[in-house]
């Protein structure tokens, strides 16, 4: 899906082009926004944004994806657009523009927070089987690469089962943060093998790198610390030293001393 098996997770009001563009020095892939699509979904935003949280909030949010997916047309990057909504078309209607950019369509079942979870979408998606398997159908019938963005440690849910229903309703991808509970990504990926899942949370070196990646893990994504090169520079390594075996340690490979288990602490998306 991307190469190098790095990707920068959204970052709510801050992941843009110029986000993703700085980012790409390191990284395969890069997902935007999250983008409130439909009215309800920006109302929710706009509540955020007046209790001082930074959203994304253009006059047309479609137009907006168009010009920052091709803001990154030249890129050394493969974009992604975090999305938000409780209807379908403007799924579709921005995984088309997706696919027309070979862009990956990313279906936020992720968000917490209230607002976000009273408009239907983010966890409120997530504990409606049903209703994120129309949603994955709808983006993937439009032609674009898909994945869905879950956390773990939500009442409930059964993330091995959400993940085999987004498998069977055309996802190609699961990014999975896993809070405290990084084991179950290793139950995502045994219950939808076709699915490439990329694990968050956490991620700064090595030792994260690793643990994810041996509970079969296809790539790791970066939250906050996606702005820090340093962090990504590390990340990257690790990345690298468990895909292709050249024989360097991780620390070998930095030339200012760094210490890779400098791990573990990163923050939360949209």
């Amino acid at each position: 899906m991307f190469e190098p098996r790095v990707a920068l997770a959204s970052l709510s009001g801050e992941a843009d082009a110029d986000w993703a563009r700085d980012g790409s020095d390191h990284a395969g892939a890069a997902f935007l926004g999250g983008i409130a699509l439909d009215e309800s979904t920006r109302e929710a935003a706009r509540a955020l944004v007046a209790r001082d949280r930074t959203e994304f909030l253009p006059p047309d949010p479609l137009a907006f994806v168009e010009r920052e997916l091709d803001a990154l047309s030249d890129a050394p990057i493969r974009p992604g657009v975090n999305v938000r909504s409780a209807t379908l078309e403007p799924v579709s209607a921005v995984a088309a523009v997706c696919a027309d950019r070979d862009a990956i369509v990313e279906i936020n079942a992720h968000c917490r927070q209230s607002e976000m979870c009273d408009a239907g979408c983010g966890e409120a998606l997530l504990r409606d089987t049903d209703r994120l398997r129309s949603f994955v159908a709808a983006a993937s019938d439009a032609g674009a690469d898909v994945s869905v963005k879950v956390r773990t440690e939500v009442t409930g849910v059964d993330l091995a089962g959400v993940a085999r229903a987004v498998e069977s309703a055309g996802a190609d991808a699961i990014h999975v943060d896993a809070m405290d509970s990084e084991s179950v990504v290793a139950d995502v990926a045994a219950a939808a093998p076709s699915l490439f899942v990329v694990a968050n949370n956490e991620v700064r070196g090595g030792e994260s790198v690793r643990e994810y990646l041996a509970y079969g893990a296809d790539a790791v994504s970066l939250g906050r610390p996606s702005t820090d090169g340093r962090v990504r520079r590390r990340v990257r390594a690790a990345v690298d030293e468990w895909f292709d075996g050249d024989g360097t340690t991780i620390d070998e490979r930095f030339d200012d001393g760094e210490a890779a288990s400098a791990d573990r602490t990163d923050g939360g998306e949209t």
